[in-house]
């Protein structure tokens, strides 16, 4: 027993030291500024700090947050940055009890955390405009990023929720109240409505940026190929997979 604890801990300061050369070498600190809880289960957090500054940022890309190891993360979507203040904000979806929820929910203001880039992920300029986007809840930074940026022809956007009450919180406080909602229903009930969109915007000859949840991005990549929808017009990056933690 007392060589197997001995290895334990000898592996355990090996692994602290390892943690500790990766975040030196490769992460940003950072610390939370400001928390708002814009609705049940959504806080738009604001992270600031010195490494945060002079930093070049395009709309869709990532940035992935520690939680408590450099080895234990979660990737979000910046909503803006500001180089010269040294600040970002994120909003932060809580669903499902793994280390992301976890993290939104027991953050306060003065926290501290280690971050890793912003680095590339989604580029939207890959599709010509006009766009759609196509999300749910874990989309919606990723909107507002896009709508922001995009003065001309702005990205039109289409979310499956769980509760239209709710989303229509957060889209009014990030100025994406003209968002079409579409309820998710038991056993994908809500996917023909979902479908019927999607098809609106492949006649008006849009562009599409899908994401969100795996499953339904994959279908939603089937219904353009049915449709004729060549690959140049379109982007797709799954967020999140039911039963799966830490998609980056």
């Amino acid at each position: 027993m007392t060589g197997a604890t001995a290895a334990g801990g000898a592996g355990a300061r090996s692994q602290g030291r390892l943690s500790k050369l990766i975040t030196g070498l490769f992460m940003k600190h950072a610390r939370v500024a400001a928390i708002e809880d814009v609705a049940p289960r959504f806080r738009l957090v604001t992270l600031d700090g010195p490494a945060l500054r002079n930093v070049t940022w395009q709309p869709g890309q990532k940035l992935q947050i520690a939680m408590g190891s450099p080895f234990v993360g979660r990737t979000y979507t910046p909503l803006d940055w500001d180089p010269g203040e040294g600040r970002t904000r994120l909003l932060g979806y809580v669903h499902g009890d793994g280390p992301g929820s976890e993290w939104i929910l027991g953050l306060a203001v003065g926290d501290q955390c280690e971050v890793f880039g912003p680095r590339s992920s989604l580029d939207a300029d890959r599709v010509a405009p006009p766009r759609a986007l196509f999300g749910d809840e874990t989309s919606i930074g990723l909107a507002h990023a896009l709508v922001r940026a995009e003065q001309v022809s702005p990205t039109r956007c289409c979310f499956e929720v769980g509760d239209a009450d709710i989303s229509r919180q957060v889209l009014a406080r990030l100025d994406l109240d003209a968002a079409t909602l579409i309820v998710r229903r038991d056993n994908a009930g809500h996917l023909p409505a979902l479908e019927n969109a999607l098809k609106a915007f492949v006649t008006a000859g849009a562009s599409f940026v899908l994401t969100g949840q795996s499953g339904t991005v994959q279908g939603l990549r089937h219904k353009l190929r049915d449709h004729g929808v060549p690959t140049s017009r379109a982007l797709a990056k799954a967020y999140w997979a039911p039963g799966k933690r830490g998609l980056d």
